[in-house]
């Protein structure tokens, strides 16, 4: 095909039709302070030139931080053969195919990563993937309000307050009530939530470890709320599960999670991806996609998109979400992990990672006016309170070389002195030893 430039003409004779002098009607709907007065570009560079440029500005950001910073994403060791597989052409899409039945080995590396979800927490079924912890746990309480009817959902306070802020902004426009639950000392109040649970809750959300690092056996909360008829939903920190009670052994219904823990390095922001479980019954209420394993016409094995909840394809206004790609290299990425490690590497991490944070939970709180914010057992992250102000104290920080961790007052009233710090196991002893000198320095 011949690409034809448009003449002026051509431009004036379709601002005519669409009943319009200039370019400049197209943009009137959009308020003038919010329009941009000049995009000031600089002169075009050679590619050597951009390519000094970009080297320039990327030597600015500080990545040779010592990270003990989590809050949800957390700097683990990730072996090099996740990208040597990630970066094979034939999987280096984020997209579930299209045509699926002749995309087989993309469609069965989709099925096995499902399979690994389902054993790490202990669920019978789950999706291909979401975008991310954050709009998983969306998914999964749309999924509880489509199943029980009901429109009221119960939030515990330690659940992420990025996924809390998500969830207010993605129901915004829906008539959805969303009650918060407060902890006791660092995890539910089974009071409060019993007292908040009535025949309108469609469902109750939690996380372990929660927020603050804390861990919480929450069998008897998601007990209360099925006596409720309400729906228990969970977000969870995968990577934690090498260790720590199953979602599915405590009975929860509906398991979300963020899964850049599982091999997929911290790159300010994404692409991560989020993952969702659940039981079979409830199957046909998953949003997204899921891949099944079949036998064609001469009994061989085969991969097949089993469900496609999308609107565009075939269930229209019946849709149950508006899913309109998943995070299938990330997804691989973390099933090429799971696979490396097994039931036993995991374990192995799982352990490192809480004796570390132990270790430094120790260490830190023999620090003269630093406390240990919550007497809950602790996974690899627990909070600190500290005589001073914990943003400022990371700033200080920052200049001797850590990324101590995440000021807790960025999200919570009544504690700008509360740091919260995570320990994976690419820290060592010297390193906890030496950010405990530093900030003992700071104090």
């Amino acid at each position: 095909m011949t690409y034809i430039p448009h003449t002026d003409k051509d431009t004036a004779d379709m601002l005519g039709a669409l009943g319009m002098k200039s370019t400049q009607d197209l943009f009137d709907d959009i308020p003038a302070d919010m329009q941009a007065k000049s995009f000031n570009l600089p002169r075009g560079r050679s590619e050597l030139e951009v390519r000094h440029h970009i080297r320039g500005l990327a030597r600015k950001n500080a990545t040779q931080l010592i990270s003990f910073v989590g809050g949800g994403f957390y700097d683990h060791y990730i072996p090099a053969a996740v990208d040597t597989v990630l970066q094979r052409g034939e999987f280096y899409t984020a997209y579930t195919p299209y045509q699926p039945e002749i995309s087989q080995g993309t469609l069965q590396a989709i099925y096995e990563y499902q399979t690994a979800i389902c054993r790490l927490v202990d669920m019978e079924v789950a999706n291909a993937s979401l975008y991310d912890g954050g709009t998983a746990l969306y998914e999964a309480a749309m999924m509880a309000v489509r199943i029980t009817g009901r429109r009221k959902v119960i939030v515990d306070s330690a659940v992420s307050p990025i996924y809390r802020k998500m969830l207010q902004s993605y129901t915004s426009n829906l008539s959805l009530e969303f009650v918060q639950a407060q902890t006791l000392d660092g995890v539910a109040d089974r009071d409060r939530l019993k007292d908040l649970l009535d025949d309108k809750t469609a469902a109750v959300i939690l996380q372990n470890p929660n927020f603050f690092g804390c861990i919480d056996d929450l069998t008897d909360v998601c007990d209360m709320a099925h006596a409720a008829g309400a729906m228990a939903v969970a977000s969870v920190y995968p990577l934690s599960l090498g260790l720590l009670k199953t979602p599915g052994a405590m009975g929860f219904d509906i398991v979300t999670g963020e899964g850049q823990s599982l091999g997929l390095p911290l790159s300010f922001g994404g692409p991560y991806l989020g993952f969702m479980a659940t039981r079979m019954e409830y199957v046909r209420r998953m949003p997204g996609r899921l891949v099944g394993a079949t036998q064609d016409a001469q009994g061989r094995r085969g991969f097949v998109l089993t469900l496609q909840t999308r609107e565009q394809h075939i269930r229209r206004e019946n849709a149950t979400s508006n899913i309109c790609t998943n995070e299938a290299l990330c997804a691989l990425g973390a099933l090429v992990y799971m696979s490396l490690l097994g039931k036993e590497g995991l374990r192995d991490v799982a352990n490192l990672c809480a004796a570390k944070a132990a270790y430094a939970r120790q260490r830190l709180g023999r620090i003269p006016g630093v406390s240990i914010k919550y007497p809950a057992p602790t996974f690899n992250e627990f909070a600190v309170n500290l005589p001073r102000d914990a943003g400022d104290v990371v700033g200080e920080l920052i200049e001797k070389g850590f990324a101590a961790g995440f000021p807790l007052g960025r999200y919570y009233k009544n504690m700008e002195k509360s740091l919260l710090i995570a320990v994976t196991e690419k820290r060592s002893r010297e390193e906890i030893g030496r950010l405990a000198e530093a900030l003992e320095g700071c104090l």
